[in-house]
């Protein structure tokens, strides 16, 4: 099949690369030159994917990385998967999406399959993709939707084993995108309708959201009561049915879990409903910077004047996206207690305007919030406090557990 996929990032690569295994014809679109640039020089940009799967995909010929919407080539499947974050109010932002629709109307010739895998509340294929499309592309194409499930740095579970959820607003575009996924996913599941489709993705990263806010509180209390939070947890898993471990945290980052429940209550919002659990969660959630930071002058003492070097500014281990990571507003928080901050991670060559620094042994202590399997503290001889226990480093002072 003649596929184009809209956005090269974590899922439209990922997508690309899939599609591209199976013996489809891919034409990736990104509008970032320096993106598109490095991939056609053979450069992934995300963990999962090799520089040889980008070579090997580019040598086959069934690749081509580009900029420009007129590249589409007529294709039979156009697959976007485009960003669909939250604004700097906190609410949902859909322009990039209403962007590469725009666009993808405004390109195509031909009648296609139009597949939605960016995350936004139910009905958006109908009411927000489609008309975009068909105001400049009134070809009666067809529309699907398959929510992507990519896990950055997951090594149990990609693209192929992990099932996908697909829904269309006819039978005969759900059933053709599901026969596209099944040429490279093992498992691909049927959804009565688009919106039952946009919903499930909504539910799996809320329920998720509302988990670590219940871990996160759980973990408060259990500090209070000297009761080491994680021993709890792991004895609480040891039952075989019923209970799902969480763990706490610094706070939620990455592209789905922070961002999908704030769609879900933006719809209901519109509905003149409103979720108190993702409110709560979302509340409790956003207060963890400032508990990590309180809990690290309650043992730790005065931060005024002290150098504090933090480790892992991604959102998550092992992986380089930085993506609503909290680590940003810890570092705000640390500043404005009087600490002179400096950070380095592996993974991380610059952010938020700055570059990495060094890992510097004369600081007065670190802060580990992400603990990279790269991370090299060898010769850091300064107090460290992580925000779990750490078993490889037990001299590490964990923040989040009594011990």
């Amino acid at each position: 099949m003649r596929v184009s996929v809209i956005g090269q990032g974590y899922v439209g690569l990922t997508i690309s690369m899939g599609a591209v295994s199976a013996g489809h014809s891919v034409v990736g679109i990104d509008l970032s030159s320096e993106l598109i640039n490095g991939l056609l020089s053979g450069k992934s940009h995300i963990e999962g994917i090799s520089d040889g799967d980008i070579l090997g995909a580019l040598n086959s010929g069934l690749y081509l990385p580009t900029s420009d919407y007129g590249l589409l080539k007529e294709p039979e499947i156009v697959v976007i998967a485009v960003p669909t974050p939250l604004n700097n109010q906190g609410e949902p932002e859909l322009g990039i999406l209403k962007s590469a629709a725009d666009s993808v109307g405004k390109a195509l010739t031909n009648q296609a399959l139009i597949i939605s895998e960016s995350t936004s509340h139910p009905g958006t294929l109908r009411n927000l993709i489609r008309p975009l499309i068909e105001s400049s592309s009134p070809l009666d194409h067809m529309y699907a939707i398959s929510p992507e499930r990519v896990d950055p740095g997951n090594e149990k579970f990609g693209t192929r084993n992990t099932p996908r959820i697909v829904g269309g607003l006819t039978d005969e575009a759900r059933d053709k995108a599901i026969e596209f996924y099944r040429s490279f996913c093992d498992e691909v599941v049927s959804a009565s309708s688009a919106e039952v489709a946009e919903a499930a993705k909504l539910l799996e990263n809320t329920f998720r959201f509302i988990n670590i806010g219940l871990v996160n509180e759980f973990t408060q209390i259990m500090n209070e009561m000297g009761i080491p939070a994680d021993e709890v947890i792991a004895a609480a898993r040891t039952k075989p049915y019923g209970f799902m471990p969480f763990h706490p945290n610094v706070g939620i980052g990455g592209h789905c879990i922070p961002v999908d429940p704030i769609y879900l209550q933006a719809k209901a919002k519109e509905l003149g409903l409103e979720s108190r659990y993702i409110a709560l969660s979302e509340e409790i959630n956003d207060e963890m910077p400032t508990y990590v930071v309180d809990r690290l002058i309650s043992l730790y003492g005065d931060l005024k004047g002290k150098k504090v070097q933090v480790f892992g500014v991604s959102y998550k281990a092992d992986v380089a996206d930085t993506r609503e990571t909290p680590a940003s507003a810890v570092l705000s928080i640390l500043k404005s207690k009087g600490a002179v901050v400096s950070w380095h991670d592996p993974l991380v060559k610059s952010w938020n305007g700055e570059e990495r620094s060094p890992v510097d042994e004369s600081v007065d202590l670190g802060l580990v919030l992400v603990a990279h399997k790269k991370l090299d503290l060898s010769g850091f001889s300064a107090p460290v406090f992580t925000i779990n226990p750490n078993p490889k480093f037990p001299n590490w002072r964990p923040l989040l557990s009594v011990r």
